[in-house]
């Protein structure tokens, strides 16, 4: 079942975060970043798979970008023909409810969140009852917030007329691309110009140069009446021209202009990787022609910058006449794409409907926010939904345990899972046939199915081989999880032993550099300058308890902090160091009173471009909702911040056993 709305009852919160998806690697020199020190930016994007296990994003704190690709997102050349969408037979739902599913999922104190930092008493509030209720605007490094507050086209001469966008047919579209993929036996495709005029016949000249490039056109006189035929003037090896997402349009894409088009796209209940196949199946190009300083959740309203190569800004804009729940806009041509990683964070605006706590709590938990801050924990999405959480997978990998690696990731397992994830599991328990358990998946990019695939492939005796069909991203995010894991687990160590002041032995950063703070140095640090490593062979670890603590867990999991380097180069992890406190910046609410639980509680981009009127609210109403602005790192989570102020606990095991009128 689809979870729309989130009910925070006391002790329970909500499932999904928009927080800036900016992922990691660990294989590098450390870099300091607000939330933390990235060791690398090597992206750990989901690669536009479709991720079954809610696997975790790449633990924040490591901040990262692909080496060659950008922020590109990643389309298997195999599985182009696959269809995006699941058959509604493949997706039956079980018998046992989503509630009964959920008791077997991860408690916060399962993935080691367990501290807060406040002292004022918790409430309760609905997060997400409406998608537009929690708003992303991403912040980029100049620290200007996007939003989409301009539609116009940048002048340029050199672009087709607003009629060509519009001059052909659908019929004529298909028969054009055909053409120009060499799909259909006709050496040219010929157009009659019913209102034949000059400007007429120019305009559908231009439509098919711009709109289908390697074609050539000529107007022909045929039984008295007029066509324009459109041809390959180059033949069959124009093809691979066409094709080359590296060189689309390199025939007629201005010399004088930037072979970038950014542009900011504002879009509601999608996730940044579905819009962007959207746009690249409107515009017929490939997805890795985009790129993105980071992706965005689904359930939410979010705003980014996007760059594409060599699109126009006119052929964008025109989009917009055809796009649900997409707008695009703010557009300009810059000669560089934008990068991975390479943003300031993120502004959100929240809106937490229905809140019990008083007017008194409600001051006390958001100056509590905006003066002292939270724990910078990774949220519970970093570590999946099922009764296997993620982190166990990247245990066994950092073990070398490749039997438990694909047991792990195959075995039948209680949780919240489609029923054709379930029926293939089934299959893999029965026959341990991997051809006979991926003829279950309808959709074989999730990592089920690329395992499977690999299985296959290589053999069950050949088990990495197989797992390293998975994309690398997609593998290196059950590592991640395991450092996600340790890090969340030892940094309430630190604060149950030591409180929330700096002490002897706790790390710093001096640049990039991390330094002990000496018994003499202690007053002149805060607790929000303390950082603690995510384990690697290249960090150091505090100089009190902490230290010993880290040693004995991974000791306990098998594994030696002094040797983390393994005998596969990807699974190598340097480490990162992350600040434990986060003290967000531009902080702001109000409580407002509301009667109706449908209606919008401020305006986004898009009804400002309309025109709409903010809303009006009474001084009293049925319900009270708290507003909240905040601005985040890249490496950080804002249901940790909200966890905070509410004082509970995130986990949808938590949530729907204590909350089942939200499930109704």
């Amino acid at each position: 079942m689809e979870m729309t709305s989130t009910s925070l009852k006391r002790g329970c919160l909500v499932v999904e975060d928009n927080d800036s998806m900016t992922p990691h690697d660990e294989t590098k020199k450390q870099k300091v970043s607000e939330g933390c020190v990235t060791s690398s930016q090597d992206g750990v994007e989901n690669d536009g798979l479709h991720s079954s296990e809610n696997e975790p994003g790449p633990p924040e704190a490591e901040s990262t970008v692909k080496d060659d690709e950008n922020s590109s997102v990643q389309v298997q050349e195999e599985e182009e023909e696959e269809e995006d969408g699941l058959s509604e037979a493949g997706e039956e739902e079980e018998a046992e409810s989503f509630a009964d599913m959920m008791k077997h999922g991860l408690t916060e104190l399962d993935v080691g969140i367990c501290k807060f930092v406040s002292s004022h008493h918790g409430f309760s509030g609905i997060l997400k009852e409406r998608y537009s209720d929690f708003v992303v605007h991403e912040i980029g490094k100049d620290g200007r917030i996007s939003h989409l507050d301009d539609l116009s086209v940048p002048v340029d001469e050199e672009d087709p007329p607003e009629d060509a966008l519009t001059v052909l047919t659908a019929e004529d579209r298909q028969q054009l691309e055909e053409l120009q993929l060499f799909k259909n036996k006709e050496t040219s495709v010929a157009i009659e110009v019913i209102e034949d005029t000059k400007e007429k016949r120019t305009v559908i000249h231009q439509a098919i140069k711009s709109l289908f490039p390697g074609l050539e056109t000529k107007t022909e006189d045929r039984e008295g009446r007029k066509y324009i035929v459109a041809y390959h003037a180059a033949g069959k090896k124009a093809l691979a021209k066409v094709r080359a997402a590296a060189d689309p349009r390199k025939h007629s894409w201005p010399k004088s202009r930037g072979s970038y088009c950014h542009f900011v796209l504002y879009k509601e209940n999608k996730d940044t990787m579905d819009a962007i196949n959207v746009l690249s199946k409107y515009l017929r190009v490939k997805p890795n022609i985009f790129s993105y300083m980071g992706t965005k959740d689904k359930r939410a309203i979010t705003v980014q910058e996007i760059a594409v190569l060599k699109i126009s800004a006119q052929r964008l804009a025109h989009l917009n006449k055809c796009l649900m729940n997409l707008k695009l806009g703010n557009f300009s041509y810059q000669k560089t794409p934008l990068k991975l990683g390479a943003l300031q964070g993120n502004h959100f605006t929240v809106v937490l409907r229905n809140i019990t706590g008083t007017d008194e709590q409600v001051q006390q938990a958001m100056q509590s926010l905006r003066e002292t801050g939270f724990i910078n924990y990774y949220g519970m999405q970093r570590f999946g939904t099922t009764a296997v959480p993620t982190y166990q997978v990247g245990r066994a990998i950092l073990q070398n345990s490749w039997t438990e690696v694909m047991d792990l990731i195959l075995k039948p397992r209680s949780g919240a899972e489609k029923g054709y994830l379930v029926k293939c599991r089934e299959e893999w328990a029965k026959t341990k046939d991997p051809a006979s358990a991926l003829k279950k998946l309808p959709v074989k990019r999730c990592v089920e199915g690329q395992l499977l695939r690999g299985l296959s492939k290589y053999g069950m005796k050949n088990i990495v081989s197989a797992f390293g069909i998975i994309p690398r991203n997609n593998r290196l995010m059950y590592i991640h999880s395991y450092q996600s894991y340790v890090w969340n687990t030892m940094v309430s160590r630190r604060i149950e032993e030591y409180g929330l002041r700096p002490v002897p032995g706790d790390l710093v950063l001096k640049g990039a550099t991390p330094t002990y703070i000496e018994e003499d140095d202690v007053n002149s640090y805060s607790i929000h300058d303390v950082v603690m490593p995510l384990p690697g062979f290249d960090v150091i670890y505090p100089k009190h308890k902490i230290s010993e603590a880290y040693r004995e867990m991974l000791a306990a999991d098998n594994l030696d902090i002094d040797n983390m380097r393994h005998t596969i180069r990807d699974y190598s992890l340097s480490g990162a160091y992350r600040r434990i406190i986060i003290r967000p910046q531009s902080v702001s609410w109000e409580v407002v009173a509301y009667d109706d639980p449908k209606i919008p509680l401020f305006n986004t981009d898009v009804d400002n471009l309309e025109g709409k009127p903010p809303p009006v609210f009474a001084s009293e109403g049925k319900y009270r909702a708290l507003k909240m602005d905040f601005s985040l790192p890249p490496s950080t989570y804002a249901t940790m911040a909200i966890r905070e102020v509410l004082k509970m606990d995130t986990s949808i095991k938590n949530q729907t056993q204590l909350n089942t009128s939200w499930l109704r």
